[in-house]
């Protein structure tokens, strides 16, 4: 595994850690990194969308659009699989939280 694989996991390990705790701005940069490739993230709409969608419920307004801009590229069972995702998400933070 090359050094920007390297930066590129830990990068998204840290943002889930703080989005693990409650921080919306993580949740919508976990979307933007999966949605744009950022520092050498592969590119995967279904967990841009749940990130996006995690980030909305959170509060983030602009997670709102782009989510959307992203469930215009997906299926609409990728759509399902990333709605299915967050609602996994949101149960398994939930649990911890309690």
């Amino acid at each position: 595994m090359g050094n920007a694989m390297k930066s590129a996991q830990f990068l998204i390990d840290s943002r889930i850690a703080d989005a693990a705790c409650g921080n919306s701005d993580a949740l919508y940069d976990l979307g933007v990194c999966y949605s744009t490739g950022t520092r050498g993230v592969a590119i995967d709409l279904i967990e841009a969308h749940k990130w996006f969608n995690l980030a909305a419920v959170g509060g983030i307004d602009a997670a709102q659009d782009a989510r959307a801009d992203v469930a215009e590229d997906m299926t609409a069972r990728e759509i399902a699989t990333a709605q299915a995702a967050a609602r996994a998400w949101l149960g398994m933070t939930r649990a911890r939280a309690a």
